[in-house]
């Protein structure tokens, strides 16, 4: 009797199958697979970090349109740690063991990163981090999608010396102060040093998160400029680039006299203000909105279109830029290791990702080495009047990523891949 109806049972369930209905313990999953979005939505780095939550709704709609993950929906759980540190670390704890996400895409600044870290550690939460950072860790519950100092910082200073970029000799260091800026130019220093400049021609400054006013530091550089050839390495973060590029603009300080080479200056910080009188200044990134090449006509045209159905603020004025192309990276090569895994779980994802590459909206393939970190090109632009950027430099392949620089003592004992 217990064979028969077990039999049975197994008949009706095949039967159910066939025809669509097939009952729930049979059914494929559908439950939403929830992910975090841990950026700043207010304070000061919100000028830089809104478009990353935009950007990353944008993402999650383009995959579940076309299926969702394993499929699965994605579900975004929203929080804005706004521009507060400590915060972070909160709202951190609150998406791994309240929301239960399977994955955060979030932080700009590296002194969030820094924040939130023991807590992805502590509770073996996986974080995907899209900007340009100091180098000088390698955490297994972090996957860096922005540049490392080899991929960005370095190419930048060095273009700056050499003959097509200027042949700068003495350079200003003028940065945000926390550890990013200051992490960044002590490797820079040291790079100077490695190429003849003394300290007598650099000179390094720092402003507060928010800083404003700018007339002071902006003459001084003027004044520093008369002691020879002198470029400006920027890495203000946030808001206080307004006041500061405006500044150069008012005090007639042009890429001509002193160029600019900003780390954390793309195509949305430039957005509202008047690019005139900066033309000819420089950034460094990994992508810029202006780059030809077809997936990046597609990345901007779907971009178009979500601010248009999401009626974001700034309708047809909304740009792409360089943290924005690694958020949407981070997004799908999470998506292309879940499904190579058949899991959501950590671990299992956290081996299945490294090896995955997409192609970027940079034109280049973007591959997740086992130090966490992508492979990525390096691209100079010029400002233009219009605020969008000419290419005027750019590696002709993707550069593997160097966490650990090695200007800094002690770091050629530093493991290459993630443990």
């Amino acid at each position: 009797m217990q064979r028969r109806t077990l039999l049975k049972l197994a008949t009706l369930a095949g039967g159910a199958a066939l025809a669509g209905r097939v009952p729930l313990a049979f059914a494929q999953d559908k439950t939403p697979i929830k992910v975090g979005i841990l950026h700043s939505l207010s304070g000061t780095m919100a000028i830089s970090e809104t478009s990353l939550k935009d950007v990353a709704l944008m993402t999650i709609a383009e995959i579940n349109a076309n299926g969702g993950v394993m499929g699965r929906p994605l579900e975004a759980v929203v929080v804005d740690p706004a521009s507060n540190w400590p915060l972070f670390a909160e709202r951190a704890r609150q998406l791994l063991t309240q929301d239960k996400v399977a994955a955060v895409f979030g932080c700009w600044t590296s002194v969030s990163r820094k924040s939130v870290l023991p807590v992805f550690e502590e509770l073996n939460g996986l974080l995907f981090y899209p900007v340009q950072y100091e180098g000088e860790e390698m955490s297994p519950n972090v996957f860096y999608t922005g540049a490392a100092p080899n991929q960005q910082a370095i190419p930048a200073v060095e273009y700056l010396l050499s003959e097509e970029g200027g042949g700068a000799k003495r350079i200003f260091l003028l940065g945000t102060d926390y550890v990013y800026p200051r992490t960044t130019n002590q490797i820079l220093r040291a790079f100077l040093h490695s190429k003849g400049i003394q300290d007598s021609d650099i000179e390094e400054v720092y402003t507060p998160f928010g800083h404003a006013d700018y007339q002071t530091i902006v003459a001084n550089i003027r004044k520093f400029s008369q002691g020879g050839k002198t470029a400006v390495v920027s890495t203000i973060n946030g808001d206080s680039n307004v006041p500061f590029y405006r500044e150069l603009g008012n005090q007639g300080l042009s890429a001509q006299d002193v160029p600019v080479v900003a780390f954390s200056v793309g195509e949305e910080e430039l957005r509202g203000i008047d690019t005139k009188p900066l033309v000819g200044h420089l950034a460094a990134w990994n992508y810029f909105m202006s780059v030809d090449n077809p997936t990046n006509t597609t990345f901007k045209k779907s971009w178009s279109d979500y601010v248009k159905s999401a009626n974001l603020p700034g309708g047809d004025d909304r740009v792409t830029n360089d943290p924005m192309e690694a958020t949407w990276v981070g997004m799908q090569l999470w998506k292309q290791a879940v499904e190579k895994a058949k899991s959501t779980d950590v671990d299992e994802v956290r081996k299945a990702i490294v090896g995955e590459s997409v192609d970027a909206p940079s034109g280049f393939k973007l591959t997740m080495d086992g130090n966490h970190h992508l492979h990525k090109p390096v691209m100079i632009g010029e400002i233009r009047d219009d605020g969008q950027f000419d290419v005027v430099w750019s590696t002709p392949e993707v550069v593997r990523a160097q966490p650990w620089s090695p200007y800094i003592p002690g770091n050629e004992k530093k493991p290459d891949v993630v443990s």
